[in-house]
């Protein structure tokens, strides 16, 4: 069990900080002032106004088949609006043009067992294709490759190594475990090794029980590939004789979609801070809540912060093709010359802030939790703390959550770049304790909607959406006056970090 804390009233350069639901987006003195103290700023940001820009993603999903894919014109459209958005503002706007594999599903894809005992698998609840999957229809013998079924079932390395499928029968369909490597990684193994198929089957640890919605994170693989939950892949595992029918019909080619970048006009080249989150959405919704909720809530904290002159240079970024594999971010991080990437003083990632059934997650930049990836880059524990003492201030229980590399902060993490954010919550499932502390409802996702077509502008806890806009509204602002913790003698400021370190935490 994390620590726990006691929470202390504390004061910043312009008064108390104030948890302000009832502020009214529309407020004219917000379109004229400057908001350059957080008391300012929150009052400002407001959950309507994040929700404007939600509705206006909606709009554009509508308009395209229901959907915001990188590489189609959902999502050309997205970025138009976004870019449009923070011209007005008066930001200096850039978009980074880059390539990457488009991968969508031409039809729905099927599962079913033909033998011993004909049964047929829904899509959405029993299994899910794999984001750039092969397309193809196939009948063929399950066979499981190097399971762990087990407790602690942990490592799992199913699939991970060519020597996995020594003696595989050449034309059987795979059954894999999720863990430890990359989904394109097994299932390319399994196609090297003669597979017409791919299942895996989720770990069958804690968050990893239940169907998930994952990604090969490119082309290449030709044959289908399927996800499904542990408790089905633990059956088929046991089950003598079992044939399954695997349908697919996909598509995969290179295409050209863009980052949106927004920098303040005014504030140290040399420090920069960035705050980001994805844009794009997976092929079968609109992804209003992944992750348009990320996505409007920053563009709404850029909108009131364009007045603010600040004393670091602030940098918003939206990424394109997080859902193919964190390309746009790893496209961005990988283009910056040493003195580029030197001059990045931290990262901040907002990836669904919204989910219905939500837990406030901090990132642990730490590894207080001790729990999978270690801590991140040296500063990543002190914007950890930074959004704790927002989240003790407003009264706000909050829990550690692992640096998993699932979404845009990976790539700089990679390269030494300080990051943290927040997070409420994807395919893992609530638990009572959780329960207890957020409301909700337990043994149930935490996004219900997640990847699928009803992640729409109905899909959105607001509390939870209101709560997190403002966390970022103040740790945006904090950071763009001062990153001396983070980095020292380069970013000291005269604003002043929250001084309290106490209040609720969860487990």
């Amino acid at each position: 069990m994390k620590r726990t804390r006691i929470l202390m009233s504390v004061a910043l350069i312009a008064g108390t900080l104030a948890y302000a639901p009832t502020a009214i987006a529309g407020d004219k003195s917000c379109d004229t002032r400057v908001n350059n103290t957080a008391a300012k700023l929150l009052e400002c940001v407001t959950v309507e106004g994040v929700r404007a820009h939600q509705a206006a993603l909606q709009k554009i999903a509508d308009a395209n088949g229901g959907t915001r894919l990188a590489g189609t014109a959902g999502y050309d459209q997205s970025a138009e609006y976004v870019v449009d958005q923070l011209t007005s503002y008066g930001y200096k706007v850039t978009t980074q043009e880059f390539q990457f594999d488009y991968c969508a599903e031409l039809s729905p894809a099927e599962l079913s067992q033909t033998e011993p005992e004909a049964t047929t698998y829904t899509n959405g609840d029993d299994f899910a294709p794999m984001d750039c999957s092969g397309s193809g229809d196939v009948i063929a013998p399950a066979t499981p490759v190097d399971l762990v079924l087990e407790l602690p079932r942990s490592p799992v390395t199913s699939g991970c190594e060519a020597s996995d499928f020594t003696g595989f029968p050449a034309g059987n369909i795979a059954l894999l475990q999720r863990g430890t490597c990359t989904f394109f990684l097994k299932a390319s193994n399994a196609q090297a090794a003669g597979a017409s198929g791919v299942v895996i089957m989720n770990q069958g640890t804690s968050g990893r029980e239940g169907l998930f919605f994952g990604t090969l994170g490119g082309a290449g693989v030709t044959i289908p590939v399927v996800s499904i939950p542990f408790a089905l892949g633990e059956a088929m595992a046991g089950t003598a004789g079992l044939i399954l029918h695997i349908t697919t019909d996909t598509i995969s080619e290179t295409r050209t979609t863009r980052n949106v970048l927004a920098e303040s006009t005014s504030g140290d080249p040399h420090n920069v801070v960035m705050a980001g989150a994805h844009l794009d959405s997976v092929d079968t919704g609109p992804g209003i809540q992944d992750n348009g909720s990320g996505s409007a809530a920053i563009l709404e904290v850029a909108r009131q912060m364009a007045k603010v002159k600040p004393r670091n240079m602030v940098r918003f970024a939206w990424w394109g093709a997080e859902e193919s594999g964190l390309v746009g971010s790893e496209f961005y991080v990988l283009n910056l010359t040493e003195a580029e990437a030197d001059d990045i003083a931290l990262y901040l990632n907002f990836d669904m802030v919204g989910s219905p059934n939500h837990v406030f997650f901090i990132y642990d930049g730490d590894n207080s939790d001790a729990v999978g990836a270690p801590a991140g880059p040296s500063g990543s524990a002190q914007i950890e703390k930074t959004f704790e003492r927002y989240f003790n201030q407003v009264g706000k229980p909050f829990k550690g959550t692992d640096f998993d590399g699932r979404s845009d902060y990976g790539p700089f993490i990679a390269n030494g770049i300080p990051a943290g954010g927040l997070f409420t919550g994807a395919e893992g499932i609530k638990t009572a304790a959780e329960v207890a502390l957020w409301g909700g409802t337990a043994g149930q996702q935490y996004d219900p909607c997640y990847h699928q077509a009803c992640d729409t502008f109905d899909n959105v806890n607001l509390e939870a959406l209101a709560i997190n806009s403002d966390a970022i509204a103040f740790s945006v602002l904090q950071y763009a006056m001062n990153t001396a913790d983070v980095n020292g003698e380069k970013g000291k400021g005269n604003f002043q970090l929250i001084p309290g370190d106490s209040g609720q935490h969860a487990a």
